[in-house]
């Protein structure tokens, strides 16, 4: 089966039921360590995917990771200063990916795509560390306490991934550690947002204890010192350093480079683990998905990788004065299409997060001047062009059992054993369309998924 005649046969279940929002979201609404991150905002049913939907999804985007993971040697000669460079990383930061390095592209990754009538598109690909949603299995527990669901899931054989485990997972492995070992971590944040993120860490750190790390203690980044040889949190010997501080902290002030870089020299000694280092940053930006998507590059990929970006990747193309090839294979001016098809574009700075400076062309009260003013100011900078993607609406109950329309983003996890599960976010439909995140009205769900493809 596949997400839409799942999906239809769960709200014929739900419309004979005549079930409530406010019933169907389980005890999401009473977990502390969800609420600390979603404030209780949690869509009334889960997205459903077939098997071969979850499995061509997966492998599109394992393809698409190894292309992004080739782009320094196949573009740059291995010249990896040179490739954060050209995806919009500024120098500061070009010399902070550079220190302590891994030895390869993690691969804990997010991939936030919108499902339109063909499939799945990505919109971006958020890579390391500080991805959020891996407690998404945390909701897929709490939706199945309503017995519509429980009911429908064991029929249809549907189950999902339990992502926590494979984060625990891919802290040990890429950072060289195995199953047993119990290895000091601080999980360290930015000093400035560490306050609002706490509960959150100390909750997470508490999972992560059951799930075989028990020593790891929530704490920002000024309160590591670096001495004798090692990176120290207290009177703890730090082993491994899992950031959810950002490239982006390190233009936040004059002081933010002396906070940060004696933690990244210690890495490029060897005397501490950082999971993930800033290398990913340059991974995640945008301007690389433009490098992916550009016609002069198609070249470099192998007809599988191809087949893959051409399913999953919209047109992408950095903001730059001359021609550019559009999916047609017509060449055209970049600046002259993109003021005469603003309704079709969407310009994005390439490295910030959440929407953070996105300009929709076809938002309402945008007019043509201030598009004009925007293209005009991005040229040459660290922004892109992204074709718009016209989302398929999903039904969800509201509290009264009618079925309302939302507008479902889905962030589908890759991990280092594979498939990391997914989770979605949603805005009401009548929200118009904007970006999907908390600011917008975004709910929280789960994913659930074929464990198997269904007998014949």
């Amino acid at each position: 089966m596949d997400r839409v005649s799942l999906t239809d046969e769960y709200l014929t279940i739900l419309a004979k039921g005549g079930a409530k929002a406010s019933e169907l979201v389980g005890g999401q609404v009473d977990s502390a360590l969800l609420n600390t991150f979603y404030a209780g905002k949690y869509l009334s049913r889960p997205l459903f995917l077939g098997h071969e939907e979850q499995r061509l999804l997966h492998a599109d985007l394992e393809n698409l990771l190894t292309a992004l993971s080739s782009l320094p040697d196949r573009l740059f000669g291995g010249d990896f200063a040179a490739f954060a460079r050209a995806v919009g990383l500024t120098e500061i930061q070009v010399t902070a990916i550079m220190k302590g390095r891994g030895g390869s592209m993690t691969r804990q990754t997010r991939a936030d795509l919108y499902a339109d009538g063909s499939g799945f598109k990505l919109l971006e690909l958020n890579i390391g560390s500080a991805v959020g949603g891996m407690d998404n299995a945390d909701m897929c527990r709490s939706l199945l306490a309503h017995p519509h669901l429980a009911g429908f899931a064991e029929e249809r054989g549907l189950g999902f991934v339990d992502t926590l485990p494979e984060q625990v997972n891919n802290i040990l492995s890429e950072s060289g550690f195995g199953p047993g070992d119990r290895p000091v971590v601080a999980m360290a944040d930015w000093p400035d947002s560490f306050p609002k993120m706490r509960p959150y860490m100390e909750l997470l750190s508490q999972r992560w204890a059951e799930l075989g790390l028990p020593e790891a203690h929530p704490c920002h980044i000024g309160q590591l010192e670096v001495r004798d040889g090692r990176v120290w949190l207290g009177e703890k010997a730090v082993d491994i350093i899992f950031r959810t501080f950002l490239i982006g902290d390190l233009l936040k002030s004059p002081e933010a480079p002396a906070l940060m870089f004696p933690v990244l020299d210690a890495a490029e000694r060897g005397e501490v683990k950082i999971f993930t280092p800033l290398d990913s940053a340059a991974y995640a930006s945008k301007g690389a998905l433009a490098m992916l998507s550009d016609e002069a590059n198609r070249g470099l990929f192998r007809a599988g990788e191809l087949a893959s970006l051409d399913r999953i990747l919209p047109w992408t193309r950095m903001v730059r004065p001359g021609p550019v090839t559009l999916e047609t294979g017509e060449r055209v001016d970049l600046v002259e299409y993109a003021l005469a098809h603003r309704e079709d574009l969407a310009l994005k700075p390439t490295s910030l997060s959440g929407g953070t400076g996105v300009v929709l062309g076809w938002a309402e009260d945008l007019g043509a001047q201030e598009w004009h003013e925007q293209i005009t100011a991005s040229l040459d900078g660290p922004y892109i062009l992204q074709r718009r993607i016209r989302p398929t609406q999903e039904l969800f109950p509201d509290e009264t059992g009618e079925l309302r329309p939302w507008t479902p983003l889905w962030g589908v996890f890759t991990v280092a054993n594979g498939y990391g599960g997914a989770f979605a976010r949603a805005t009401p439909a009548s929200s118009g369309d904007v970006v999907v995140n908390v600011a917008n009205g975004a709910h929280a769900g789960a994913v659930f998924q074929e464990l198997a493809a269904p007998s014949s």
